[in-house]
C-alpha cells in the first residue's frame, strides 16, 4: 500500500483491510515540501494495523521540476481548475517511480495486489493518475518481474479511481476513517508550532470541496 498519509491513500489503505488484506504500508519520503505528511503517513499505518511500515528516502528534489520539489511557488487558487492543463505541483514520473519501488518490496514479500489511491475524476490533471497509466504499469508488472515471467500476475488495486472527492469522503466516513488525521495541503503553514492546512491550494480546494459536496463536516484546520 502507498501510503502517504493523505485522505485519498488513507481511504484506500482502509479500503484494503476492509477487502480482507494484511496491509504493508510504504511511504516515500522524497523531501517533499509537504513533509508533515509523513506524520500522517505513520497515523494512518497504525490506523490500518499495519504489518509494516517503511518509510523510504528518495530525495526527488535533487531533480525538481515541481513545486512541490523545489522553490517554485505552489498555486493558490482563483476557484477555477482545470484538467487539461498539467499544473507545477506535478511531480516528474511520480507514481511510476512510487509504484515501482512498492512493486519491487511486493515481489519480495510475496504480495501480488498493490494498492493506490490515484483518482481519475476530482484530481488536478496528473497524468500518473489515469486509468491507462494504471494499466499500462500492470502491463510492465508483468514484464519486467520474476514473478510475472513466472505467471504471477501483479494487480494494481485503485478502489478510489472512479469516485470523485465527495465520494471519497463518504467512503472514508463508511470506512469509520479519521479524515481529520490526514493531510492533504501543499504548502503548510505554520501557526504557533502547529502546521496547517493553506486552504488555498487545489489540494486544499478539492479536500473542502468533497466535504461540502458529501454533506459532511470537514474536520480539516485550515490556516
Amino acid at each position: 500500500m502507498l501510503l502517504s498519509g493523505g485522505l485519498d491513500s488513507t481511504t484506500c489503505a482502509a479500503s484494503a483491510r476492509a477487502d480482507g488484506f494484511d496491509v504493508l504500508a510504504l511511504t516515500i519520503d522524497y523531501n517533499q515540501r509537504h513533509r508533515v505528511e509523513l506524520e500522517a503517513a505513520a497515523r494512518a499505518a497504525a490506523a490500518c494495523d499495519a504489518v509494516r511500515h517503511v518509510v523510504l528516502p528518495l530525495d526527488l528534489s535533487v531533480f525538481g521540476g515541481s513545486s512541490l520539489t523545489s522553490d517554485m511557488p505552489v498555486p493558490k487558487g482563483d476557484g477555477k481548475m482545470s484538467d487539461s492543463v498539467i499544473p507545477p505541483t506535478y511531480v516528474p514520473a511520480r507514481n511510476t517511480v512510487f509504484l515501482s519501488v512498492a512493486l519491487a518490496w511486493a515481489e519480495a514479500a510475496g504480495a501480488r495486489d498493490i494498492y493506490i489511491g490515484v483518482n481519475a475524476l476530482d484530481y488536478s490533471g496528473y497524468p500518473d493518475c489515469r486509468p491507462e497509466f494504471i494499466r499500462g504499469f500492470e502491463s510492465l508488472a508483468e514484464k519486467a518481474t520474476k514473478a510475472g515471467d513466472e505467471g504471477e500476475a501483479f494487480r494494481i488495486r485503485t478502489p478510489l479511481l472512479d469516485l470523485d472527492k465527495a465520494g471519497i469522503a463518504r467512503l472514508a466516513d463508511r470506512l469509520g476513517v479519521d479524515a481529520g488525521a490526514t493531510w492533504t495541503c501543499y504548502d503548510p503553514v505554520m501557526r504557533g508550532g502547529e502546521a496547517l492546512h493553506c486552504g488555498r491550494c487545489d489540494a486544499c480546494r478539492l479536500r473542502h470541496k468533497g466535504f461540502v459536496e458529501a454533506g459532511l463536516p470537514d474536520p480539516t484546520r485550515y490556516a
